[in-house]
């Protein structure tokens, strides 16, 4: 694990504020927002196995509401039996990455990584189409405000990218397609994705990428299944061809 983009410097040094501002304490698309984005910093191992999460007040600071959706987001997530609670020690990460996961994510090409999204994502944005729900569309929205508010920092778009996408597979309203494509996302933290996405995400093309997210979202929010579906193609054969010349 590379300690450049892995390394815990405690929140300093991890951008954990959603796109929205302003303090809300409204369980719902906020709620779930802090959610997946820390689900997200833990499977990443941005927070490691055994290790303690910062303080609520720190992470209510963090990202912009109440200490009391803090503790709901803590609740969902012991849920999910990704971290666990003690009472006057605070909330540790009980999530541990199995080993064979971590295999096939080390070994898997960025090219072999966009073979199975052209297989599955078309699908998956026809289930968003029947399935998405209005909360469901306004996490997409937000994920793609923050790819749009990336500045053409490759890194900063690589994780609002992967949220976005990630928002797309939350869309289709169907499990077992979320966890294939969670672990469709692990493989953007290994070595090979690191060293490609420098020469891949220029900022032009990360202009251009953001603009087919855009008419993804609005294909999906108006339910024209068809416009969808061809503009998932296209983004996704347009990132495959982009990695051949990049390797060229």
């Amino acid at each position: 694990m590379s300690t450049e983009q892995y390394g815990n410097p405690g929140l300093s040094g991890i951008d954990l504020k959603p796109g929205s501002t302003g303090t809300t304490t409204r369980l719902g698309v906020t709620a779930t927002n802090v959610v997946s984005q820390l689900r997200r910093m833990i499977l990443e191992g941005q927070f490691a196995h055994e290790e303690r999460l910062p303080a609520e007040r720190n992470l209510a600071e963090e990202f912009k509401v109440s200490r009391g959706t803090i503790r709901t987001v803590l609740q969902i997530l012991e849920q999910q039996h990704l971290v666990t609670r003690k009472v006057g020690s605070g909330t540790y990460v009980t999530h541990r990455e199995p080993s064979n996961q971590h295999d096939i994510s080390a070994i898997t090409s960025p090219l072999e990584m966009v073979e199975v999204r052209i297989a599955i994502e078309p699908q998956m944005v026809r289930l968003a189409i029947s399935n998405a729900s209005h909360r469901d569309l306004e996490e997409l929205r937000i994920a793609l405000r923050q790819c749009e508010d990336c500045g053409g920092d490759p890194e900063k778009f690589a994780i609002a990218d992967t949220a976005f996408h990630m928002a797309l597979a939350q869309c289709s309203k169907n499990k077992l397609m979320l966890w294939v494509y969670d672990r469709i996302s692990e493989v953007r933290r290994y070595s090979q994705w690191r060293l490609m996405k420098a020469r891949l995400l220029t900022p032009e093309r990360i202009d251009y990428y953001n603009n087919q997210h855009r008419e993804i979202y609005q294909a999906i929010a108006s339910r024209d299944a068809n416009k969808a579906v061809q503009t998932i193609k296209n983004h996704l054969y347009g990132v495959h061809d982009d990695l051949l010349d990049t390797e060229g």
